[in-house]
């Protein structure tokens, strides 16, 4: 079973990432946070196979959260934000993001952790967002 920890403020977001993922008959959300602080205990004491981490948090953003979970172990982290652009993708990749989704795009999440757990990276194009997607949360 893949353990997938969830890390957004927004309630309802990570309400409706988890039901995505666990439609995923080997795909599991052991553990949610909502800050970047508790991303990290939570992520030290649930050992997680993936993250999936909110860019724009209240005590930490995204990247330095993923900078601290990656100080403390090897793990995917894929950032899911409606702030991506091509300059904070950059910026992810330096944190050890290894994949990226906006919010908008729901397919974009599962196709993401797909990449991340066979070993690849998902970086999407931005300029390519097509209108009309089904969105996570609003």
């Amino acid at each position: 079973m893949i353990r997938i920890l969830l890390v957004d403020d927004n309630r309802l977001v990570r309400r409706s990432l988890r039901r995505l993922l666990e439609q995923h008959e080997e795909w599991e959300v052991c553990g949610e946070a909502s800050s970047g602080y508790e991303a990290v205990r939570s992520f030290q004491s649930l050992h997680p196979d993936v993250v999936l981490l909110d860019f724009k948090m209240p005590d930490m953003n995204g990247l330095e959260t993923a900078r601290e979970i990656s100080h403390r172990g090897r793990v995917p982290i894929l950032l899911v934000s409606m702030f991506l652009n091509d300059q904070l993708t950059a910026e992810a990749r330096k944190a050890g993001v290894q994949g990226a989704c906006p919010k908008e795009q729901v397919g974009c999440v599962v196709q993401a952790v797909e990449a991340v757990l066979r070993n690849e990276t998902y970086f999407p194009t931005w300029t390519s967002r097509s209108a009309g997607r089904e969105s996570i949360a609003k």
